[in-house]
């Protein structure tokens, strides 16, 4: 019963987790915006290459 109150008072691997749970939360934010940026700029360059190449051949200036 002792070794029990021991590791239920022990708050060393409840901050170690704590901020693995941080970690985990900021990588999935950076992935999630890198995925919308990046979706942009593909929609962006998509919409340059039309607009440049028109019917596929290089448009007129």
């Amino acid at each position: 019963m002792l070794i029990l109150r021991r590791l239920l008072k022990d708050q060393d691997g409840a901050t170690a987790i704590e901020y693995g749970l941080i970690g985990v939360l900021l990588s999935i934010a950076i992935v999630a915006g890198v995925t919308q940026v990046g979706s942009a700029i593909g929609t962006t360059y998509n919409n340059i290459a039309t607009q440049a190449l028109g019917n596929g051949t290089l448009a007129n200036p």
